[in-house]
C-alpha cells in the first residue's frame, strides 16, 4: 500500500505493478489522489492538536507509508523541536527511505514491524530509545485499520495498544466508511480485486475502535470536519465522505 500511495503521488519509489493498482484505483474513484491529501491534511491537523492542545510529546505512527510532505515528525517537531516520532511500516522500503529523511534528528525514527504484532512494536529497540510507554504517548492508526479483516480483529489490537499506554495518551484513527456512497462501493471493489485488502465498515463499527476513551470533540467525522482550518464552505464532495476519523484520550 505504501508503493501504491507512491505511485498515485507521482512518486518514484514503486513498481510496475504498483503503478497499475494506481492506475485502476484513479479509473474507479479519479478523486483517489484528492483523498490521498485530505488524509495527509487531517493527519496534520491531528498532530499539531496532539503537541499543541493535548500536550503529548510522543507520537506512534502506525503504517506510516512513504515518506511524503508534512510528515508527522515534521509538524510535531515544528510545534515542538523536542517531540519524539517513530514510524512504524511492514513495507521495508519504508524505513530506509525514511532513516534517509530523519538523518540527524535526534528525535525520530523509522521501524520494520508488522503493526498487528504489538509486543514487536512496542519492544522494538528503536522504538524503545525514543519512546517511554509509561508516559502519555500518542498513536497514529490513520489510513491503516480498513487493510485489516474482522477475522483479524481490528478493535481487539487496538485495544492493546491502548491497555499498553500510559492513561493520558491518545488514539487517532480513521476507517473506510461503508455506506450507499457510490464513490465508496466503486473504491471497495477496486481495492479488493487489485489488492486483495480494503474494508470498509459501517460508523457503529468504526465508533467501536474508540471504546474505553474520551473523544476529542467534533468526535468521529469526516475528515475535512475535524478541526477544520477553515469554515467548511458548504456540503461535502462525494469522495470527502469516504473516510471516517477521531482523536480520543485514555482516562
Amino acid at each position: 500500500m505504501a508503493r501504491v500511495h507512491d505511485a498515485l503521488l507521482g512518486g518514484m519509489e514503486n513498481f510496475a505493478s504498483d503503478r497499475s493498482v494506481a492506475r485502476k484505483l484513479k479509473a474507479a474513484v479519479p478523486e483517489v489522489v484528492d483523498l490521498i491529501w485530505c488524509n495527509r491534511a487531517f493527519i496534520g491537523r491531528v498532530v499539531d492538536f496532539l503537541i499543541r492542545e493535548a500536550g503529548i510529546r510522543q507520537i506512534i505512527d502506525l503504517g506510516a507509508g512513504l515518506p511524503t510532505v508534512e510528515n508527522t515528525h515534521e509538524v510535531a517537531q515544528f510545534a515542538d523541536p523536542a517531540a519524539r516520532v517513530v514510524y512504524v511500516d511492514i513495507d521495508p522500503m519504508v524505513e530506509p527511505h525514511a532513516r534517509a529523511i530523519l538523518h540527524g534528528n535526534a528525535y525520530a525514527d523509522a521501524i520494520t514491524a508488522d503493526a498487528r504484532d504489538v509486543d514487536a512494536v512496542l519492544g522494538h529497540p528503536s522504538l524503545r530509545a525514543l519512546i517511554d510507554v509509561r508516559q502519555p504517548t500518542a498513536i497514529l492508526v490513520i489510513g491503516l485499520l480498513h487493510l485489516f479483516s474482522d477475522q483479524e480483529d481490528p478493535h481487539a489490537l487496538i485495544r492493546r495498544y491502548m491497555d499498553a499506554l500510559a492513561p493520558g495518551s491518545y488514539l487517532a484513527a480513521s476507517n473506510f466508511l461503508a455506506s450507499d456512497n457510490p464513490k465508496a462501493k466503486a473504491l471497495e471493489v477496486m481495492l479488493q480485486a487489485t489488492m486483495g485488502t480494503g474494508f470498509f465498515r459501517d460508523e457503529a463499527a468504526i465508533l467501536r475502535f474508540f471504546d474505553g476513551l474520551v473523544l476529542v470533540e467534533p468526535g468521529v467525522v469526516h475528515f475535512p470536519e475535524w478541526h477544520p482550518d477553515e469554515r467548511i464552505p458548504g456540503p461535502l464532495a462525494p469522495w470527502e465522505e469516504l473516510l471516517l476519523g477521531g482523536v480520543a484520550r485514555k482516562p
